[in-house]
């Protein structure tokens, strides 16, 4: 059964919401050491709109990034209680979706294939000999 335009469009609406409101709150709210300098790049919900995918990106400057992306996802999964319960409240809604939260890594994996393109057409543009 196709999903009506509609619909989509509503989820479409809730997930944009969701992802500033969480923003905000991890610029300005959570006071957790392990979060890091980070934003909301994407909420993606599940078409029953019961649970939520919220991925994290961390500033590419972070010192061992790959340790700081898993402390920021405990940390945010720790406060996951309080961003539910705040989001309740800011969004004036009767549920708010489960959520869960991963480290968004698509930037760094095309800053590291962009860094590989280039050395390609390096070595393709030196002559041979």
């Amino acid at each position: 059964m196709p999903e009506h335009r509609g619909r989509k469009h509503h989820q479409d609406r809730v997930a944009e919401t969701l992802r500033e409101e969480i923003g905000a709150m991890i610029e300005g709210e959570l006071s957790d050491p392990r979060i890091a300098f980070c934003y909301v790049s994407e909420v993606v919900l599940n078409p029953g709109g019961k649970s939520a995918r919220v991925y994290v990106a961390l500033d590419s400057a972070v010192p061992e990034i790959a340790h700081a992306e898993e402390e920021t996802v405990a940390g945010l999964e720790a406060a996951k209680g309080y961003i539910r319960f705040e989001l309740k409240e800011r969004m004036g809604v009767r549920h708010v979706p489960e959520l869960s939260f991963f480290a968004d890594r698509s930037g760094r994996f095309q800053a590291r294939i962009d860094e590989l393109m280039s050395r390609s057409r390096k070595r393709q543009k030196t002559p041979q000999g």
